[in-house]
């Protein structure tokens, strides 16, 4: 707190009723200030209540980052979150910024009955209310499980502050009977060979000790990774942010940057997510999709994503424009369900940098990401390679010239069984055969 020489404190500014506050434009604390029909006397009562947390004035007198919490001890994903913003705090102090962050829905698959589809709009809500109704100049959305990343950047398109997503990080592979594991491609498979008496119930219960060993989100190119890769095509996370590991330093790394990249974020209107999100930048994040090989619940929330944005110019973004980006995007990610490897094994292939790297000649370079830059030179300043030599036999990566598969992993199918449109992962097929058959509908 500043004080006089008499050592009493100073007067604040704040409470010259000679300058009027104009909350449409402020920033920090002074802005989105409570109707009690004083702007001098809501931000007089407003620094009341949050000096009980022992703030300064020079604390408060800082852009407010704020940073969701989605935690919850029924939501295994998100389990590192508290690590997490407590690493995200350190890089906005260390940036010249306040953190507070604050609580909205956690939403886990395995948790919400009947489905977590139910309550994803429910969280966009939540989520899109809260950075409305409280004073944020910009906002880190700590998520991760599969419906959560979308339910929070639908949200936070809507309320249209600069937002940065951090998502908790995939957990790492188990391993039974020396063969690797992982959730979520792995309990399926595992369930059936149970099913059809191909293992017991010993077998499949020390399978069940395995398939998720650690804290974090599936560790296969499930929803959340999908919608984490997605993140980086879109410009809204680092690269680093899509693969690096729940449990590992390098998560916390990502979160510090976050923290920092929100400070200098914050207030910049060309950051605001209606405006750094262009039909190019969704263009780029159905290449993205494509080439990993990505989850069919991915366009599911991409066209809702994109319903969100009221501002989008050019030809609307439909399920044929996936169609007809994928004709184009080779297959070059070699994870689970389509192929063989686990997140792990993209991360230290180099990860989103070097897969972008790959996708040079298929990207918009012009697209703005979250730091000001353009992708082109977000990649122009990343390394080529960070981890074995793209496409050698320790990489997931594949070069363009050599795709795992030649087009289209995701396909969009039309005709009377599914008159407005169905998308089907072709790619994750064992049996190709059976992308191509005539007979009775089942």
């Amino acid at each position: 707190m500043a004080t006089s020489s008499a050592g009493k404190p100073q007067a604040s500014a704040d409470y010259d009723l000679s300058t009027p506050l104009n909350s449409k434009d402020a920033v920090g604390l002074r802005q989105g200030l409570a109707s009690y029909g004083d702007p001098h006397f809501s931000l007089f009562l407003r620094k009341v209540f949050i000096k009980a947390l022992g703030y300064s004035e020079d604390a408060l007198s800082r852009p407010i980052i704020g940073i969701v919490n989605t935690y919850s001890s029924f939501n295994p994903c998100h389990a590192n979150i508290p690590q997490l913003i407590e690493a995200v705090k350190r890089g906005v102090h260390l940036a010249g910024g306040l953190a507070i962050d604050f609580p909205t829905i956690s939403l886990h698959e395995s948790f919400s009955s009947p489905t977590s589809m139910y309550l994803r709009n429910l969280m966009s809500m939540d989520t899109e209310e809260m950075i409305l109704a409280q004073p944020v100049d910009a906002v880190v959305l700590i998520g991760g499980c599969d419906k959560t990343v979308p339910a929070q950047l639908m949200g936070g398109l809507s309320a249209n502050k600069p937002i940065l997503h951090l998502v908790t990080g995939p957990m790492m592979p188990g391993s039974h009977n020396g063969v690797r594991i992982g959730a979520c491609t792995d309990c399926r498979s595992s369930w059936a060979s149970y099913r059809a008496g191909a293992i017991d119930i010993e077998e499949i219960s020390a399978i069940n000790e395995e398939l998720a060993p650690t804290a974090g989100t599936c560790g296969v190119m499930g929803t959340a990774s999908t919608m984490a890769a997605l993140l980086v095509g879109l410009g809204l996370m680092p690269f680093a942010g899509a693969t690096a590991p729940a449990a590992s330093s390098a998560r916390l790394r990502v979160a510090e940057a976050t923290g920092s990249a929100a400070v200098a974020a914050a207030g910049n209107p060309a950051l605001r997510p209606q405006t750094l999100l262009t039909r190019e930048s969704f263009l780029n994040a159905l290449t993205v999709l494509q080439a990993i090989g990505g989850s069919t619940n991915a366009v599911v929330h991409l066209m809702a994503i994109i319903n969100r944005h009221p501002g989008l110019t050019g030809p609307p973004i439909t399920l044929s424009t996936v169609d007809e980006v994928g004709r184009s995007v080779p297959l070059l990610v070699d994870l689970k369900p389509s192929g063989e490897g686990y997140m792990t094994d993209f991360h230290n292939s180099g990860g989103m940098a070097a897969l972008l790297h790959q996708l040079r000649p298929l990207l918009h370079l012009s697209a703005t990401t979250i730091s000001g830059r353009t992708l082109g030179e977000e990649l122009d300043s990343s390394p080529t390679t960070m981890g074995p030599a793209t496409g050698s036999p320790l990489s997931v990566i594949s070069p363009l010239s050599r795709p795992l598969y030649p087009s289209s992993s995701l396909v969009v199918l039309r005709g009377n069984l599914a008159p407005g449109g169905a998308v089907m992962k072709a790619s994750a097929s064992k049996d190709r055969r059976l992308l191509c058959h005539r007979g009775p509908a089942v």
